[in-house]
């Protein structure tokens, strides 16, 4: 879009032969038609746009399944250089610590978190330990906020960022979804947490969201869609509509995620 560059930090992905269905669950959960396919290929026709890369993840809702989700990932990474990989993990795993070892080596750039899919308290015992192991390598982008769960609750996030200040977490959803107003009590601000944008431009009233970003502090927001849940040339448009300078847009759609991500 026009010169701008574009970074999308949050973009699900899925094997064929799960695709349909998974993407039905999530329609299912939060009551939402979805926007997209949840497709490689799919997501990938969003370069028409002007993204460059896409932050891709899928979420492991049981233990066994992450090893499956982290080399369906790679294997996409590999295939197709546009695509930035998060590994899944999940709190009660086996051998977590050495699948953060082999994460880091197959050239992983974050971790996704999903508390309410994974049903656990982001400040737990079991999330801390997670938290000690990645021991400040990766960022670690979460799911915030929830009207039907509290597992993800700003306030958890809040106190696990001063408990692990030289963690980087991403809060997704401008910190909260449906939760904005505790985000923005708990998480704007935060020195260690950035926030993306996904999932939040549909119902967020444009000044709002502009004074959210404002006071978090622009170098630490994140441009992201949410696909498929939301068509990312939809969301662009959502954003570039919010009354921000062009260096603002460009430091959000490109440049902190450039500089986060060391693209």
């Amino acid at each position: 879009m026009q010169d701008l560059e574009i970074i999308d930090i949050h973009a699900h992905i899925f094997p064929e032969k799960i695709r349909e269905k998974a993407v039905d669950a999530i329609g299912d959960f939060y009551a939402i038609p979805m926007q997209r396919k949840g497709s490689v290929q799919d997501l990938l026709r969003y370069k028409k746009v002007g993204i460059r890369y896409f932050v891709v993840h899928s979420v492991a809702t049981t233990p066994k399944q992450v090893l499956h989700i982290n080399d369906f990932i790679y294997e996409q990474m590999q295939e197709h250089p546009e695509l930035i990989g998060f590994a899944t993990l999940h709190p009660e795993m086996e051998g977590l610590e050495e699948e953060i070892e082999r994460v880091i080596r197959m050239g992983f750039s974050g971790i996704k978190l999903h508390p309410d899919f994974q049903q656990f308290d982001i400040d737990a015992a079991c999330a801390q330990k997670l938290y000690s192991c990645v021991a400040n390598r990766l960022p670690i982008l979460l799911h915030m906020g929830d009207a039907q769960k509290t597992y993800s609750q700003p306030k958890r996030l809040a106190i696990m960022a001063k408990q692990f200040p030289q963690q980087v977490f991403i809060g997704a959803h401008f910190g909260g979804y449906h939760a904005w107003d505790e985000a923005e009590t708990y998480l704007i601000g935060k020195t260690n947490v950035y926030i993306d944008t996904s999932s939040s431009l549909f119902m967020l009233a444009p000044e709002r969201a502009v004074e959210m970003i404002h006071k978090h502090g622009v170098e630490k927001v994140l441009f992201g869609t949410d696909y498929p849940m939301w068509d990312p040339e939809e969301e662009l448009a959502r954003f570039m509509s919010l009354s921000l300078s062009k260096e603002e847009r460009r430091k959000i759609l490109y440049k902190n995620a450039t500089e986060l991500l060391k693209i």
